[in-house]
């Protein structure tokens, strides 16, 4: 059988990490048996170097322009996203691969390429979170969502940031060459047996840093010592010494968003890390975060993440302990 062409488009400032997810990822499942196997180049308009945002040296195996067949285009991602998408021949380039590719994808803010070049226009697609209103903000016709690790709206594929590209491509090597392979290069890197592609980016673990403003500092650190508690506007605005008024235009002001949305939150992200580092019942979570019932929680879970709260803790790594036996 022939093997199965894959173009990683590079340029300086790329994501050292974007690339070698990739690249490590589809090496493994050459060694793994994959068949056919990846034939994987990295190009760049002009080939040669190409300086990563870290300051290391690749070596480019081809020219953009030089190449013909290919079956999977992947863009990288980086600080030099931008400036990428300013290079018209990068950009041409990549519009014209993607007329010969059966699959075009971008990973982190490489997706400022795909957009450059159209290839996102009408599609719903992502990268990454903090990059992501720019995304929005540039490209009006593209369906920006900062929060999934990875999107794919038909032959178009788009990742959040850095190593939410390793997701991508286990989801790759999954749909060429079927869930064991890809659960065993998985196992062999290291990393989740898959993470789905709508768990969200970015969670409590990457959460916001605490307000600037000393009312609204206070209001939160009660609230994360005390989500069982009665969080109602009223009772948080009179701890405050404020009005409710007050308060509501304060959170406006310094947290953007409202107290009543800060509390749902921040009671999400609290349950998220129990049910990541813990072994809790979802009811006995439920009941330290201050909801009313398992549903509740489920109900709200899924609609801030996507993902249910039992699939969320099955994408989690955590410590072993269900599997300890005793000495």
């Amino acid at each position: 059988m022939g093997s199965h062409r894959l173009v990683v488009v590079g340029y300086d400032d790329a994501e050292l990490v974007d690339l070698a997810c990739v690249t490590s990822a589809l090496g493994l499942a050459n060694r793994l048996g994959a068949e056919p196997t990846y034939q994987v180049v990295l190009a760049s308009v002009h080939g040669g170097q190409i300086r990563c945002e870290s300051g290391l040296v690749l070596h480019a195996q081809a020219r953009l322009d030089a190449i013909r067949r290919v079956d999977t285009v992947i863009v990288s991602g980086g600080g030099g996203h931008r400036a990428a998408a300013r290079d018209s021949e990068l950009v041409r380039q990549v519009r014209r691969l993607a007329t010969r590719a059966t699959r075009v994808a971008s990973v982190c803010t490489g997706a400022t390429v795909l957009a450059e070049a159209r290839l996102l226009d009408g599609k719903r697609a992502t990268t990454h979170w903090l990059y992501a209103s720019d995304l929005e903000r540039d490209y009006p016709d593209v369906r920006v969502d900062p929060s999934p690790i990875f999107v794919r709206d038909g032959e178009v594929a788009t990742s959040g940031g850095v190593t939410a590209s390793l997701d991508l491509t286990l989801a790759f090597i999954e749909e060429d060459h079927g869930a064991e392979l890809a659960r065993w290069v998985a196992m062999g890197m290291v990393t989740y047996l898959q993470r789905p592609g709508n768990q969200a980016q970015m969670s409590m673990f990457v959460a916001s840093p605490r307000p600037d403003h000393a009312t609204v500092r206070l209001v939160t650190d009660y609230v994360i010592a005390h989500p069982d508690a009665d969080l109602s506007i009223e009772t948080l605005a009179e701890r405050a010494s404020v009005s409710a008024r007050q308060l509501t235009r304060l959170f406006r002001e310094h947290a953007g968003e409202t107290p009543g949305g800060a509390v749902r939150r921040m009671r999400l992200e609290i349950a998220a890390r129990l049910m990541a580092t813990t072994d809790l019942q979802l009811a006995q979570i439920a009941h330290r975060c201050g909801f009313g019932s398992t549903e509740t929680l489920r109900q709200a879970f899924v609609a801030k993440f996507g993902v249910s709260p039992r699939t969320f803790r099955q994408t989690q790594v955590r410590a072993p302990t269900r599997r300890r036996t005793r000495s």
